[in-house]
């Protein structure tokens, strides 16, 4: 299982970032995928997570009405837009993936390698 997040960087407060994960090396339209992000020193935080074929999605509240998870399984790839952002977005975000999914890091098995987002003012 391979998971390979993209698409971070440095943006100014109020912009807008899209996040890719993507995926292989298992049946990608079966499993749910979560992005969680972590600050250094702080526990890892869940983000949002989208269902296997999309019928459920989850959102931390202090990202609801501003980031926007969705997948395309035919390009085994999990997208999360992030708009509006502001300072304390600044994280690593990680893209996770599970049969059942959740919103706790720990109920999680297989992680990427993180993607820096910074929101400056």
């Amino acid at each position: 299982v391979t998971l390979v997040e993209s698409g971070g960087g440095l943006v100014q407060a109020g912009g807008s970032l899209r996040l890719s994960c993507t995926a292989s090396g298992f049946t990608f339209n079966s499993w749910a995928i979560g992005w969680f992000r972590q600050v250094a020193g702080k526990a890892r935080e869940g983000v949002a997570v989208i269902g296997a074929s999309a019928d459920s999605e989850y959102y931390a509240g202090s990202v609801k009405g501003r980031f926007t998870i969705s997948r395309d399984n035919a390009k085994n790839t999990v997208y999360l837009q992030m708009n509006n952002l502001k300072i304390e977005d600044t994280a690593v975000y990680f893209c996770a993936a599970d049969l059942y999914g959740g919103s706790k890091s720990s109920q999680y098995n297989y992680w990427g390698q993180g993607t820096q987002v910074t929101v400056s003012s």
